[in-house]
């Protein structure tokens, strides 16, 4: 069981199953939603996320046609993404958000091709 929650402890959730794979993307989408150099996400199955308290307080993007990406209203957190028509079973939750300890044996890198130059690694 993984908790976690937003910046402003207004959105609180829970993810009752295992992860499919932790990934860092570097597409200009994921740069400009987290204002870094990439965003790490884990993937999980939507039926096991489940919000405690504060969904209302989601807000919702459209940041491409297949793309939803949701953070809360209040503090701005990026909370997940989901491919809305390829595979809407499927959630990418932010892993900064994660209260309980995470771990993972590989990271993957993705959208390598806009990787920032200045990243050492």
């Amino acid at each position: 069981m993984i908790n976690g929650s937003c910046l402003c402890g207004a959105i609180k959730f829970t993810v009752a199953g295992n992860f499919d794979s932790v990934s860092h993307c570097h597409c200009k989408m994921c740069q400009k939603q987290h204002g870094a150099a990439y965003a790490t996400y884990a993937r999980f199955n939507r039926e096991d996320l489940h919000y405690i308290r504060g969904e209302s307080q989601l807000t919702i993007y459209n940041s491409s046609d297949d793309i939803l990406r949701k953070f809360c209203k209040t503090c701005g957190s990026n909370i997940e993404w989901t491919r809305s028509i390829a595979n809407p079973k499927k959630v990418g939750l932010a892993v900064g958000l994660f209260d309980s300890e995470f771990t993972c044996k590989a990271i993957k890198d993705l959208h390598l091709e806009s990787k920032e130059k200045w990243l050492l690694s």
